[in-house]
């Protein structure tokens, strides 16, 4: 069984690259599957609850103080609505290279550590060590392992994809795709030839 915090063992290397949209928000679609429909910072899924209002578009360099990446994919992260906000403007390391399994440790009783300074210091600055994170990821392995064991129906729809992944291949960004090779990988087109696997 996946454990529902287990960090990405690679950094994350860009499957997407759409551009030209004039509102960052039409960049989410992409973002939800360039990051696994969950938070590139603490792993919170979309399928833990209701997706409005919990998950937002976050510029890794803030939009204010780096307004020509407002609108550049590759500086927009899918992350939850509590990171986001912890994060606010600062410039903080890149989540996708430094929250790694080799570097970052969930342990049974929901606690979170670091082993390098750039890991410590997002776990610090996001709060991601705070109770209520560790109280957080303990409910969570415990409903997840209890699903596993007793419902695997619950289990299924708890550590799965969800049902509305986008059709990357349908959409057409005004100024194209940098990336079109990644459409292919899509999670909507790994569905569609029976390659996305049950859980995750």
């Amino acid at each position: 069984m996946t454990p529902p915090f287990a960090y990405p063992s690679l950094p994350h290397v860009r499957r997407h690259g759409p551009r030209g949209y004039a509102d960052y928000a039409s960049f989410r679609p992409w973002l939800r599957d360039e990051f696994a429909f969950r938070c590139v910072y603490c792993l919170r899924r979309e399928q833990w609850g209701l997706v409005r209002g919990t998950f937002a578009i976050d510029h890794f360099l803030h939009a204010a103080v780096h307004p020509t990446l407002a609108t550049d994919y590759d500086n927009l992260v899918y992350a939850c609505a509590t990171c986001n906000t912890a994060k606010a403007d600062r410039e903080l390391p890149d989540p996708a290279e430094v929250l790694l399994r080799d570097d970052v440790r969930v342990a049974e009783d929901g606690t979170i550590e670091g082993d390098t300074p750039e890991a410590r210091r997002l776990i610090r600055v996001l709060g991601l060590d705070d109770p209520e994170y560790t109280e957080f990821r303990l409910l969570w392995i415990g409903i997840v392992a209890l699903a596993a064991r007793h419902d695997p129906e619950l289990f299924a729809r708890l550590m799965g994809f969800p049902t509305d992944l986008p059709d990357l291949g349908a959409l057409k960004p005004p100024d194209g795709n940098t990336r079109p090779d990644g459409v292919a990988s899509c999670h909507f087109e790994r569905r569609a030839r029976g390659e996305l696997p049950e859980t995750y």
